[in-house]
């Protein structure tokens, strides 16, 4: 496995459904991953990374980023409200906008600073409680608000529960995308990217399967 299995997969995947590999974006997932890590996927060239929590991305990206100036590091995790300008500030996309409170805080600072990140809306595709998300039933309403806030919207984001089907998911995610009038559909991961990619996936999140096994700290 490796940076380029995964690239070769994605390119397959696309043309077994007549999509260009140039539609699908890969979200290289960084998160707990050694720096040098790190370091070799970027000297590799690959410009795209996720990272789940705000702070450990603060530690890590300035100083790539200052090497590296074309990355793109988006936040695919969950956002607490008390982090928004620091994730603002940070990040070039945040794939989880989830609650009204979220959204009213992004458009606030958004007016402040003078810049936004793209946005994803992320939606709870499966109902589960104990997982982050706008519910489908209030996806639609949603969207609305955050248009009426001016937010830039691209599309929305999901993560299947694990013991179900993830086509079903996608497929949803897509009907509502489709409804909204947007494209971006951030879905698939190491597991099922190929599946997602079926199913109009336009950003795709990857880690281990790049980096390696994450590595445990000593006991």
């Amino acid at each position: 496995m490796g940076l380029m299995d995964i690239r070769d997969r994605i390119a397959n995947a696309c043309q077994e459904v007549g999509r260009a590999p140039s539609e699908v974006e890969l979200i290289a997932v960084s998160k707990v991953q050694p720096l040098d890590r790190v370091e070799a996927v970027l000297e590799q060239g690959h410009t795209l990374f996720g990272e789940n929590r705000v702070q450990e991305a603060a530690d890590k990206w300035p100083d790539f980023k200052a090497r590296f100036p074309n990355v793109s590091v988006h936040l695919i995790g969950p956002l607490q409200s008390n982090k928004t300008r620091q994730a603002m500030e940070l990040f070039d996309a945040i794939h989880s906008v989830d609650r009204p409170k979220l959204a009213n805080g992004i458009a606030r600072l958004a007016q402040e600073l003078g810049h936004c990140p793209d946005l994803f809306i992320q939606v709870n595709t499966g109902e589960e409680p104990q997982k982050a998300g706008i519910l489908p039933a209030d996806a639609d309403g949603f969207i609305s608000e955050a248009r009426a806030l001016d937010l830039p919207i691209k599309g929305f984001m999901c993560i299947p529960p694990v013991e179900e089907t993830p086509s079903l998911h996608f497929s949803l995610l897509r009907k509502i995308a489709e409804r909204n009038g947007l494209t971006g559909l951030s879905m698939g991961m190491s597991a099922d990217f190929e599946q997602a990619i079926a199913f109009g996936a336009t950003h795709i999140r990857v880690g281990s399967a790049i980096f390696g096994d994450r590595v445990k700290p000593d006991a």
